[in-house]
């Protein structure tokens, strides 16, 4: 019979108080190094293991990290680049701090309750992915601002707030996008972005404007098509696009996802190789270096975007955010341009 260790025998072996194993195992107070790490040697060395449970109930927590996901149906959801990667990057630093996620889905007909999740105690913080600019939305997160719940924006931001965020400059990835096509002499750029309830897109379509507005060129309305981030809508565009092939010379998608759909759609439509526009992606997916030719894309840090903050949204509930006076955090994470054969200049067209 296997012999289960009571937690009053690490006491006795580390020679303090049971009520001070239990404060240094559930991180409650200020204890001393020196105590602490004799407990925790005690604790291995007779591998004593808290009951999970009675772990949660001492520290009134329910050991989960909610994530709120958008509800897609009939789309697979984790095998998107986008989510997949920042999933991993959740998961392991929930699992590095202890933590179990409880993925909550949107309701697509109407607001998700977060706040009940917090008031029923399903979770001790909350990641929100797939947050939109829509009053009601807004309103939520305000609410839950002012009664202290911690959680964190990822990927997107609501002007003229105080949020936790940790998003990727957005802004300058397109930027840098559209200032490559530039400098390889294309002048005619598509621009195919997302819905606009998403910050992102309002923001690739700033850096957009910039790299035009300082080559001295106009935004030209006739140019600009709107996708909702999957391939089918890429299929879509591409139809839009060419019936006035003829005024376009490059593209710039606001994801892989529609560049691939693009691509995919002028070629249905008849267009060779050498009559294919350049075109630029975003978010470098696993599939813009296995399409041909390769995909030029932005890469977006989505693994690191969702570590980041996963840590600093747990951090908050064991204080070490108070160093900085507990203001909310907003972090903005670099993007790189990675260069492929889809957006260098082909030879001159008859």
């Amino acid at each position: 019979m296997m012999n289960i260790v009571r937690r009053i025998e690490v006491a006795e072996l580390a020679g303090v108080s049971e009520a001070t194993v239990s404060r240094v195992l559930n991180g409650v107070g200020p204890i001393k190094e020196e105590t602490r790490q004799r407990v925790l040697e005690a604790a291995d060395r007779l591998g004593y293991t808290p009951n999970a449970m009675a772990r949660s109930l001492a520290r009134r927590r329910s050991g989960n990290l909610g994530v709120v996901m958008p509800y897609l149906p009939k789309a697979r959801l984790f095998s998107a680049h986008y989510f997949s990667e920042i999933l991993s990057g959740i998961g392991s630093r929930a699992r590095e701090e202890g933590y179990d996620l409880l993925i909550v889905f949107r309701d697509p007909d109407g607001a998700t309750d977060v706040e009940g999740l917090f008031r029923m105690q399903k979770i001790d913080a909350c990641l929100i992915l797939g947050a939109k600019e829509e009053e009601g939305e807004r309103d939520m997160l305000r609410r839950m601002q002012e009664k202290g719940y911690p959680f964190c924006l990822i990927n997107q931001h609501f002007a003229g707030e105080s949020f936790n965020e940790v998003d990727a400059d957005h802004a300058e990835g397109s930027y840098e996008a559209v200032r490559h096509l530039l400098e390889q002499g294309f002048r005619r750029i598509a621009f195919v972005n997302g819905p606009e309830v998403y910050s992102n897109s309002s923001d690739r379509k700033a850096g957009y404007e910039r790299a035009l507005q300082e080559a001295g060129l106009p935004v030209e309305t006739e140019l600009l098509f709107a996708g909702n981030f999957s391939r089918t809508s890429g299929l879509r565009v591409a139809e839009e696009i060419a019936a006035c092939l003829d005024r376009i010379d490059s593209i710039f998608a606001a994801n892989d996802r529609m560049a691939i759909g693009i691509q995919q759609g002028l070629r249905q439509t008849g267009i060779m190789p050498e009559q294919m526009p350049a075109i630029v992606g975003y978010d470098d997916s696993d599939v813009a270096e296995m399409t041909s030719p390769g995909l030029s894309s932005v890469r977006v840090p989505f693994y690191e975007l969702g570590e980041i903050a996963a840590a600093r949204v747990l951090h908050l509930l064991e204080g070490t955010e108070k160093d900085e006076g507990n203001k909310p955090f907003q972090a903005k994470l670099p993007v790189e341009l990675v260069i492929r054969a889809s957006s260098l200049k082909k030879a001159p067209r008859d």
